[in-house]
């Protein structure tokens, strides 16, 4: 087939050691495959659904991906192999946007109508009482 790749001998070698040994549960299938696939599936960008066959089943290959992602075993292979952590610093991105509609602007007379003005000011001026008859404003 057309784009499969496996991991070299080398790289096997290299990896296999650093593998969970021992845990209980059902005996996982072949590592080399599995491993074999979600490598490919990452340098690929294909949904996990779209994994060839010959990987083996796709929810095997994402489920060993997100167990052992939670388990941090990636970050310590890759710390392992390359010698470093692979973290520089920390940095927040925030790429959060609000989509608004055209006419969200403002209600029926736009921005300034009765309903939308602002409300005085809360503040000595607004603690005296107003007149309410012509007779007491003189």
């Amino acid at each position: 087939m057309k784009g499969i790749s496996w991991l070299s001998d080398t790289e096997w070698a290299r990896i296999e050691p650093l593998l969970p040994r021992g845990r209980k549960g059902a005996h996982r299938v072949d590592d080399r495959r599995v491993i074999s696939g979600i490598v490919h599936m990452l340098r690929s960008g294909a949904r996990w659904r779209d994994c060839p066959p010959v990987y083996g089943p796709h929810t095997t290959i994402y489920n060993r991906f997100n167990r052992w992602s939670r388990q941090g075993l990636w970050f310590a292979i890759f710390e392992a192999l390359t010698g470093h952590s692979g973290i520089y610093g920390l940095a927040a991105i925030d790429s959060t946007h609000i989509k608004a509609h055209r006419s969200a602007a403002g209600g029926k007379g736009g921005p300034l109508s009765r309903r939308a003005a602002p409300r005085e000011a809360a503040g000595p001026a607004s603690c005296t009482p107003r007149p309410t008859s012509k007779a007491g404003r003189d």
